[in-house]
């Protein structure tokens, strides 16, 4: 009667979970990134005065809600458990925004957005150079030019806003 649990420890040794890898530490990030967004660009659609702005807020949503059902279909795939939220320092960020409205809003906003893409643009093009797993780097490639365009878009919202990054 070994034999089946020799079989089952064989399999289980062999699968595919990267679990405690910096592969697995960038799939977490990236889902607590990808969460705030969407909450950020729901926000964004409710409390902008600025078109434009609602407009990003709602190409947030729609972008990271598809680049988060990747993100998680490939978490599931490597065994990697997902946090539920984002981050704390995230929320914090969105607590802050909430309180906010009109130009105030909307020029925090675009700040953030700003350096929030600058800043994921630079992990996502670590995990693409450097990652181990080549699925986690398919991604990273796969979605480095969705987070480029945000960024030329916010930037432009920002400068014919008058806003300075």
């Amino acid at each position: 009667m070994k034999t089946p649990w020799i079989s089952l420890t064989l399999v289980l040794a062999s699968s595919p979970a990267i679990a405690d890898s910096p592969d697995s530490s960038f799939i977490k990030s990236a889902a607590e990134g990808g969460m705030s967004e969407v909450e950020l660009g729901q926000l964004a659609q409710q409390n902008a005065t600025n078109p434009a702005v609602k407009d990003f807020g709602a190409m947030m949503v729609t972008d990271h809600t598809a680049a988060n059902d990747k993100l998680k279909a490939l978490a599931a795939s490597k065994q990697v458990t997902l946090p539920e939220s984002p981050s704390l320092m995230q929320k914090a960020s969105k607590a802050k925004l909430d309180m906010m409205s009109g130009d105030s809003f909307d020029k925090s906003y675009v700040k953030g957005m700003i350096d929030d893409h600058k800043a994921d643009i630079k992990e996502f093009q670590k995990e693409a150079t450097d990652g181990k797993d080549p699925e986690v780097k398919a991604f990273a490639v796969a979605t480095l030019p969705t987070l480029k365009k945000h960024l030329r878009k916010i930037q432009a919202i920002a400068a014919n806003a008058g806003i300075k990054d």
